[in-house]
């Protein structure tokens, strides 16, 4: 703190000490935050720094609407844009997440049959297009692009035939009316369309009755309860209500690489267009011989072709200038916006060079936490468990059984980078006790009970049939087609030795 005290500062001390002193701590509060944080300067190395005290609901009001429309820009016209877009769904969703239903520790068969009828097949798709595998790819897609997704419940009738009177519409975050924002009429607040009673629980949200990007849009929304509504979104800061596309932090990143290329190739389109430049002398005003408005010099070259030129003429190529630095300033941007969309530069590009096998499985290693993050904290309890919670209501309407029926999640296959390394490693702990056979089955993407009964299947008919293969460790064969290990012979040749 400065020992020199303003006029201003000295006058206000001489009025009102308590005022003064007041005001001596905030400048030594103000001193002490400066002399300790290089980014709370506001000098020129902080002015482009924009500091904001603002509620993560006020800094995203007015900018949501110009983030989304911005991603999808990039996602439709940048290649590496949508190739990110497309890692992230592919790596996380994959195939499908696959519920299993159980009672205790038992598998729910009679709801696992109807939730095949009814999630295995497009019935469960307000669109009629998609199965529930497919809707959790479509979701997770428009989460990440458009920062959040709307899936509404709609019930049907018995008469529809459906497997359960029950199908789930996707709608885009643009549904939400955000004018609707300020206190509720019955108490509570509305926060960009979504309704929250006075204890701060989510009551309803006001979605408009058709896309107002729609050409005929009428803006007319109505109140949705919000047990009736899954709202998928990344929660980026406490209190957010609306999701931000993830694609907002290297939109500019991305959008200044494509107009680089394009500047770099409309160079070398430019440079190649002069490919040989002709030099034309004249003596006292005269044209050369053969320049006299009957023939013209060549104005094309091909292969192997020979022309004589006149006298006093001279041809020089033209030299296309080279781009220095191309490869490692692109290598180093996506490597930047890989970062900014937590997956792997190898993912985003498809470039694997360089690359061993250890410093691949680090970054898939990396890769893979954001995925399990992503599924398990946000796509699991955002959209699985809604959507799976209004089957079992639905299936309860049929007469099925939903008493202490609960829902475990199989994920999507994890391709592994090396798997003879890998199954080995997977094989000793299940040895050991530290991993169970049925988590190594879900691993894989498949429901071990499913798994296993196939197994036990495929192990009775190799006894019916008489077939002994190196893969059936109950005959002891070992992995190079040995024949079958004598357990006394074995014990013999111990003790001897």
């Amino acid at each position: 703190m400065s020992d020199q005290l303003s006029a201003l500062e000295r006058a206000i001390t001489w009025l009102s000490p308590q005022w003064g002193a007041r005001r001596a701590l905030a400048r030594a509060r103000l001193d002490a935050v400066r002399a300790y944080f290089d980014g709370a300067t506001v000098g020129r190395r902080g002015a482009s720094i924009r500091r904001s005290i603002a509620d993560a609901n006020t800094v995203s009001a007015r900018s949501l609407p110009r983030l989304r429309s911005g991603a999808r820009d990039l996602v439709r016209n940048n290649a590496h844009a949508r190739r990110a877009v497309e890692a992230i769904v592919s790596n996380t969703i994959g195939k499908g997440i696959t519920p299993q239903f159980m009672r205790g520790d038992d598998v729910a068969e009679d709801i696992g049959a109807l939730a095949k009828r009814h999630l295995l097949t497009t019935d469960c798709d307000a669109d009629g297009r998609l199965t529930y595998a497919g809707l959790q790819s479509a979701a997770f897609a428009a989460m990440v692009e458009g920062g959040e997704v709307l899936v509404r419940r709609r019930w049907r009738r018995a008469s529809d035939g459906l497997a359960v009177p029950v199908q789930y519409q996707l709608l885009e975050p643009e549904y939400l009316d955000d004018t609707k924002d300020g206190p509720a009429p019955n108490g509570g607040r509305i926060i960009q369309g979504v309704e929250y009673d006075a204890n701060g629980r989510r009551r309803q949200y006001w979605l408009y009755r058709e896309h107002p990007g729609a050409p005929r849009f009428h803006a007319i929304s109505d109140a949705v309860p919000a047990r009736d509504v899954a709202h998928l979104y990344r929660l980026d800061r406490p209190g957010q209500v609306r999701g931000i596309p993830w694609l907002s932090t290297v939109m500019l990143t991305l959008a200044d690489f494509a107009d680089y290329q394009d500047a770099q190739l409309v160079r070398q389109k430019m440079a190649a267009c002069f490919v040989a430049f002709v030099t034309e002398s004249f003596d006292g005003g005269l044209a050369p011989l053969g320049l006299d408005g009957e023939e013209d010099l060549i104005d094309s070259l091909e292969p192997g072709m020979i022309e004589r030129l006149p006298p006093g003429t001279e041809v020089s190529f033209g030299n296309p200038p080279s781009v220095e630095g191309y490869s490692e300033y692109t290598r180093e941007t996506l490597r930047a916006a890989a970062a900014g969309m937590g997956i792997s530069y190898e993912a985003m590009t498809g470039d694997l060079k360089g690359v061993n096998f250890s410093s691949g499985r680090m970054g898939h290693l990396e890769f893979q936490r954001n995925i399990d993050r992503w599924r398990s904290l946000i796509f699991l309890p955002q959209f699985c468990s809604p959507l799976e919670r209004w089957f079992l209501e639905a299936a309860a309407m049929t007469g099925a059984n939903v008493e202490g029926v609960e829902v475990r999640h199989v994920p999507p296959r994890r391709e592994m980078v090396d798997p003879t390394k890998e199954a080995r490693a997977d094989k000793d702990e299940i040895r050991a006790g530290t991993k169970t056979l049925s988590q190594t089955i879900r691993e894989r993407g498949r429901d071990p009970r499913e798994h296993l009964t196939e197994l036990a299947a495929d192990m009775a008919l190799l006894d019916e049939l008489g077939l002994t293969l190196d893969s059936d460790a109950r005959q002891r064969v070992a992995a190079a087609g040995d024949e079958p290990e004598d357990p006394e012979e074995d014990a013999g040749q111990r003790e001897a030795a």
